[in-house]
Order: structure tokens, then sequence, then C-alpha cells
């Protein structure tokens, strides 16, 4: 691809920008990841007017009911009703995503994914390898450590549950420099991959995998990838992903201007 612009000085010259196709198609990839991510927005507030408001009535009705009941045992039925209505509400919450606003301070990336590490071989219990090849000469860089942390957990949780147990997830870190996200150039850009030996995202999943409800995972809610990517488009940054079977990559970009 080919841009050219006029300059205003000095009088006639012009500005000549030759872009490489593959580029070009990053740049298309990385557009469509973000806009799949803003879907989410759109998607939790349209949640949240149409189903919070009337669980809270139903959750309320069911609490009277409980209490006018003779029978001790007929309470469990309406302790059913409070207790769906509570997880409805939590489905809508994760949906709802993160915070809009950012408490951003100096980060480390190496901090949020050790902690990540920690909590997910916690839970494997033996069952899950997850390898380490960082970068040490990552800066920190402002960022809201909370939300990071819970992207990452999204994305390293999702790795463990595409190889299961007895898999393998490896944690990388690099630093790219004059590096493009989202068509805006940096000067440096931390990129965390996470990869995996699952059996790979189908292909005809691939373009749609950050939409809201959208999942391979036959128990999954299709919820934590348009989540990651959200935080990681309010930081700046994106989540992209390539996979063939045996080697599933997300990359998380994150630009570290401040």
């Amino acid at each position: 691809n080919i841009q050219i612009s006029t300059l205003p000085k000095p009088a006639g010259s012009v500005s000549v920008n030759i872009f490489s196709r593959s580029i070009a198609d990053k740049i298309d990839q990385q557009m469509t990841h973000r806009n799949a991510a803003r879907s989410v927005t759109a998607m939790a507030a349209m949640l949240a007017h149409e189903v919070k408001n009337p669980l809270g009535g139903i959750r309320g009705a069911a609490q009277l009911l409980a209490g006018e009941l003779a029978n001790p045992n007929l309470q469990e039925y309406t302790d059913i009703i409070i207790s769906e209505v509570d997880r409805l509400r939590t489905l809508v919450d994760r949906m709802l995503g993160p915070k809009e606003r950012l408490e951003s301070e100096p980060t480390n990336i190496h901090e949020v994914t050790e902690h990540v590490r920690h909590l997910i071989e916690a839970e494997a219990k033996g069952g899950l390898s997850i390898e380490r090849d960082y970068d040490p000469s990552l800066p920190n860089f402002l960022a809201d450590a909370g939300q990071l942390t819970q992207a990452v957990l999204n994305l390293v949780r999702n790795a463990w549950q595409a190889c299961g147990d007895g898999g393998s997830i490896t944690l990388k870190t690099r630093v790219y420099r004059q590096f493009t996200v989202g068509g805006n150039r940096h000067k440096l850009v931390c990129a965390l991959h996470i990869s995996d030996n699952g059996p790979g995202v189908p292909d005809d999943l691939l373009p749609k995998l950050f939409l809201p409800m959208v999942t391979g995972n036959a128990k999954g809610t299709g919820l934590g990838l348009s989540i990651a990517q959200r935080i990681a488009n309010q930081h700046g940054g994106l989540i992209q992903v390539q996979s063939v079977p045996g080697d599933t990559c997300f990359t998380l970009l994150l630009p570290m201007e401040p």
C-alpha cells in the first residue's frame, strides 16, 4: 500500500509512505479484535438494564414468599429461586466487565504473571506445567495492575481449559520496538505470549473468538476472552491469537509510553 500526501514546506514537496500488505492485514485484524471488544460494552449495558432490575424484583418476591410459608420444607424451593437469581446477577456483572476508570500506577508485568501463575498452579494441584521465558529488561509502565491481573488470569485459565490436566502452558515476555498496535505506532510495546499445547482453536471460531458468548468450551460462558480484550483496549493495547493443533498462542500487547 502506498500513501502520498502533500507537505506545507518546502513548497511542492510530498510525503510517500509505503506499507507492506502483511502489516496492513495485521492492522485490519487488530481493528476487528478491538471492535469485538467494544461490542461487549454495548451488550453489557443492554443486559444491565433489561435483566438486573427484574431479577431484583424476583429475588425480593421469593424472600417475602419464604416468610409466609408455613411448611419449612417448602422453603427449599424459594431458596432455589434466590440462588438462581444470584447466579444470574453474577453472570450479568461479569458481562459488565471491568470498570471504565483505570487506576494506573507503575506496574511490573512479571509481578502480574507470577501472581496469576501461583493462582493457577494452586488450582491445578500439580496437574499442569507452566514454563516461564521472561525478558528481565522490560521496564515498569503505567497500568492498572488489578485489571491486568484479571485479563492475564482469563487468558491463562482459557489456556488451561484448552490443554487440560497434564497439559503445558508457556508464559513469555518480550519488548517490541517501533510497533503498531491498533493503527497507532508506539516506541515500546510489552508483548506477553501465553501458549498452550492443546488441540487448537477451530478455524471457523478464530474470527469471532473475542465476541461475547462465543466459546469452544461446553462449560464456558464465552465472557473471559471478551473481557480480557476489553481490558487490553482500555490500556491502549489488544490481544491477538494464532492457533494450530498443539500450539495456540494468545499475545497481549501493551504500549509502554507514559
